[in-house]
């Protein structure tokens, strides 16, 4: 299994790893700093040098719960030590909009009991899918924006844990960390907490601090009908 170290170190931009092995495009190491796409967030892209070569990495997913690096003229890596570096750019743009997020479904959670029912998340917008909104007028969700705004300038700490499922579970209004989406299969859960305003279940990429974020600006708003509605935001000020 390779060795997550994303999840330990979002900030991490370079690593030493060995290549384990390699089919046609697709390259699997023994650790990485790469991302791979999923809970909504896009794929870190970057490179891998060995040697005197240096390969582009332009995709990575995990097929069967292995994280696999797609790459750019594989032919010039071998099996063995690899230097890998992410697109810092594009990862921090990726983690800014994630922990935004975060704040934002907390604030519409405390007002409105807002569940987070899906969201996609790229370097330079978001959006998101909540309940309980659809009634809102644009003057109110501009308020729940301002709350969110306030708690990013309070500049909480942005930290994670590992526990049992059953222990993330049983903690309250636990159920906007969707545990119970998470496979059965799958016993400890990374819970991604903020400050002490929220805490819930994460495997993406964060920043340290809220202050990092930036300012949320609300776009648009869909409703996607059953009780769903879609906030599509940016940020500025990061």
């Amino acid at each position: 299994m390779t060795l997550e170290i994303f999840l330990q170190d979002s900030y991490e931009k370079t690593c030493e790893a060995e290549i384990l092995t390699i089919d046609n495009e697709k390259v699997v190491l023994d650790k990485t700093i790469f991302y791979p796409a999923g809970g909504g967030q896009e794929h870190d892209t970057g490179w891998l040098k060995q040697g005197e070569e240096t390969v582009e990495v332009f995709k990575v997913k995990k097929e069967q719960g292995v994280i696999v690096h797609y790459v750019k003229n594989p032919e010039k890596l071998s099996p063995g030590a690899v230097t890998a570096k992410i697109d810092w750019q594009r990862r921090h743009g990726l983690m800014r909009h994630h922990s935004m997020l975060h704040v934002l479904g907390t604030v519409f959670y405390r007002h409105y009991d807002s569940l987070c029912t899906g969201n996609q998340i790229y370097t330079d917008r978001a959006r998101i899918d909540l309940t309980g909104i659809t009634e809102l007028k644009e003057e109110e969700l501009n308020e729940m924006v301002a709350e969110a705004n306030k708690e990013i300038s309070t500049n909480h700490k942005i930290s994670s844990r590992i526990v049992p499922r059953e222990e993330a579970s049983a903690i309250s209004g636990s159920i906007k960390t969707v545990v119970n989406l998470i496979p059965e299969s799958v016993r400890d859960i990374r819970l991604v907490k903020i400050g002490n305003i929220d805490e819930q279940a994460c495997g993406g990429t964060h920043v340290k601090e809220t202050g990092e974020i930036g300012e949320i600006i609300l776009e648009k708003t869909k409703n996607k009908g059953k009780g769903v509605t879609r906030l599509e935001l940016r940020l500025e000020n990061g």
